[in-house]
């Protein structure tokens, strides 16, 4: 149990203005609102590294506020970031430190969580109408950034995160993420290799209440061996499937965001189907991993009315023939603890 789970692991500006506003990226909705922003970097990268690195950084709004939009730009290198509401840390620390992936979802407090996660180069998160993210005054803010350069000269590795606030008398409901997944990632070489689970919260182990939940945009990750993800909800494993993310190409390094109007729901008691499909080109065994070079299958979801932000996933290594299904922070201490 603790091998399995210890392999799952894996210049600060602040300003509130009202416009201009950044157009985001192409085809994006109307971006609105008072502009918070924060940057993590810039690093200089020689080449053949890869690192995770933090910023802790303080937000400058002087009031709580209700955050309905996220626009994150990264710079080259980047192979992905995470954005954390940090609940927990007092003092900011602007240089990028090296620190554990995933440090922040997997915390087993619940006081640093998870609001956006983000692979492609211009990213646009905005919520469904009266939906938001609540920021606390001058609330902490945890940037992660997994970088590699795979290049032959150096790059500058850098990132910019900005927040929107809306109107706090047109919410009237809290936002969240769930990151799903699955270990169970072990790739033959030279071969096509599928990866197949159902997630289904509410067990022992991941006693997440989603019956309610609204879920209203969709995205799957791979490393670069991937060339699809497909996720259905379904009302058991062998029930009917509903596709609820499905691009067509995926693009393992530009992963399409599947955004939901009206936004969808899980079926009574049921769950998650997803599915990774990878090429192995190389000569080697790929594992699952938090490098670039190993290879990982799991999807983040955002939904409302919260019930927290949840890193969850299924494996068949443990747990007889029907596997274990397992949240955090909500399995506890002891479990979650060994998945750093």
């Amino acid at each position: 149990m603790r091998h399995l789970l210890f392999a799952l692991s894996m210049s600060l500006l602040g300003c509130g203005t009202s416009n201009p506003v950044d157009p985001g990226p192409p085809d994006a909705p109307p971006i609105s609102g008072d502009k918070y922003e924060l940057h993590w970097g810039p690093v200089t990268v020689q080449p053949g590294v890869e690192n995770t690195q933090c910023v802790v950084l303080r937000l400058s709004n002087t009031a709580a506020i209700k955050v309905h939009q996220m626009h994150n730009i990264l710079g080259p290198g980047s192979h992905h970031v995470i954005v954390y509401r940090d609940d927990m840390d007092t003092t900011e620390m602007t240089t990028p430190f090296d620190c554990q992936p995933f440090t922040g979802a997997l915390n087993p407090s619940g006081m640093v969580a998870p609001m956006m996660i983000t692979q492609k180069a211009d990213d646009l998160l905005t919520l469904p109408d009266g939906v938001a993210y609540t920021l606390a005054a001058t609330q902490m803010i945890r940037i992660e950034m997994h970088y590699i350069n795979s290049t032959d000269a150096a790059i500058t590795a850098q990132a910019t995160t900005q927040f929107y606030a809306a109107d706090e008398a047109t919410i009237h409901d809290e936002a969240n993420i769930l990151f799903i997944g699955s270990p169970d990632v072990m790739l033959p070489p030279n071969a096509m290799t599928t990866v197949h689970e159902f997630f289904q919260p509410g067990g022992t182990y991941a006693p997440v209440d989603l019956s309610a939940a609204k879920f209203f945009a969709i995205t799957g990750h791979t490393h670069k061996l991937g060339t699809q993800v497909q996720v259905n909800t379904a009302p058991s494993k062998t029930g009917a499937m509903t596709s609820v993310y499905n691009p067509s190409p995926f693009v393992w390094s530009e992963p399409e965001t599947a955004t939901h109007k009206p936004e969808f729901t899980l079926p009574a008691g049921g769950g998650f189907d997803f599915t990774c499909q990878y090429n192995n080109t190389t000569a080697n065994t790929v594992k699952f991993g938090e490098s670039a070079n190993a290879e990982m299958c799991f999807f983040w979801a955002y939904y409302y009315p919260s019930k927290g932000a949840h890193v969850c996933f299924h494996t068949n290594q443990v747990g007889g023939a029907s596997g274990i299904d397992l949240c955090c922070p909500d399995a506890g201490a002891t479990l979650c603890n060994m998945i750093k």
